[in-house]
């Protein structure tokens, strides 16, 4: 097997034992350096950031992308449902019940099998997903600009970020 080869320190910190080869970014396959062998273990490298501005506009995409995702979510959730409480016979007990203490003729039991059927279930969970649409889109926006003059005024969120 061949030898591992010796990179530079990224830092740019060279060693007095590297080889001139590797001083020059050139390593040779199967020499094993002095440096290599006795260099102390790094400390993690730590950054000091501070997070003072958020673009308005990446953040509005962002949210709108999530939000149509959740949107979509909504609607095929209420698919489901809707399609496990009719293959679990809940709409035609619900219509037996009422059909047994009022007669099929009365307006509460028309608006209630109305009320009930697949079209009507998909298209209120459209109409609620199309408003969480809009809401979070518009509300996500405006939080964005909110952010953004606070860490005006108080400097931002500061981030201590640390390689492992």
């Amino acid at each position: 097997m061949s030898e591992p080869v010796i990179h530079p320190p990224v830092s740019g910190d060279m060693s007095a034992d590297a080889p001139a080869s590797v001083e020059q970014g050139q390593a040779q396959v199967g020499v094993k350096t002095q440096a290599a062998t006795t260099q102390p273990a790094v400390a993690p490298r730590r950054v000091r950031l501070a997070l003072t501005r958020v673009n308005v506009l990446s953040v509005t995409k962002v949210s709108f992308l999530l939000s149509v995702a959740s949107g979509i979510m909504i609607v095929v959730a209420a698919a489901l449902v809707w399609f496990m409480l009719d293959k679990m016979h809940v709409f035609s007990t619900i219509q037996d019940l009422v059909g047994t203490m009022f007669d099929s003729d009365s307006n509460a039991f028309v608006a209630l099998v109305e009320y009930m059927r697949f079209s009507r279930a998909i298209s209120m969970a459209t109409i609620i997903a199309v408003v969480n649409i809009v809401l979070t889109t518009a509300l996500s926006a405006i939080g964005a600009l909110l952010y953004n003059v606070t860490a005006a005024l108080v400097g931002g969120v500061h981030l201590t970020l640390a390689d492992e």
